[in-house]
């Protein structure tokens, strides 16, 4: 791991960083921690904008399990499991990359449990 890290964007559950000094990208996010290249990098982020999370929750609908949305790795028997909550904060680590603004939260990434009297 490297020790020159720059912080790329950052959301509630995982922190993008950029290391200057190998060019490699790092993820943490949760308990999974992964390493992009330029080419992974770009790769991945194609890839999560293109999944279809509607499809993915109503295919599991009735699957007794609390992530959905399936990620495949090159690794046979590894899946990533994330669900749409997650997928959100990935998008938002993601797209935050060309920019230095910081992305205002959307409606969907606010976890609070409104209760009316």
């Amino acid at each position: 791991m490297c020790n020159s890290l720059t912080t790329i964007s950052q959301v509630n559950s995982g922190i993008l960083t950029f290391c200057k000094t190998c060019n490699i990208y790092h993820l943490e996010f949760s308990n999974i921690y992964l390493e992009f290249s330029e080419a992974q990098f770009e790769e991945f982020s194609a890839y999560l904008f293109t999944i279809e999370i509607g499809y993915w929750e109503h295919k599991y609908a009735n699957v007794n399990i609390k992530r959905k949305i399936p990620i495949p790795t090159t690794q046979d028997n590894l899946m990533l499991l994330f669900n749409r909550h997650e997928i959100e904060e990935l998008k938002v680590l993601f797209c935050s990359k060309s920019t230095s603004e910081k992305p205002l939260l959307d409606v969907s990434q606010i976890d609070y449990t409104l209760v009316i009297n």
